[in-house]
């Protein structure tokens, strides 16, 4: 049970949190710098190449934090 430590479980939370924090900066920093509103061009226009260039774009940001925090 040594991954049950109190401090091992408080760690892998703080860098959760901070990669979702990082991922939804990023994703504000990249709808800023687009020349439309991808939410609602995703969410409201239903642009499914859009909807799949933002997946690809949000995965390899992922990818990039994870491999940051690890």
């Amino acid at each position: 049970m040594e991954w049950f430590k109190p401090d091992i479980v408080l760690n892998s939370v703080l860098y959760a949190l901070i990669g979702v924090a990082i991922f939804w900066l990023s994703f504000i920093v990249i709808d800023k710098l687009t020349p439309y509103n991808l939410w609602e061009e995703i969410v409201e226009k239903q642009n499914k190449a859009l909807g799949m260039v933002v997946a690809a774009m949000s995965l390899g940001i992922c990818i990039i934090v994870a491999a940051a925090i690890h």
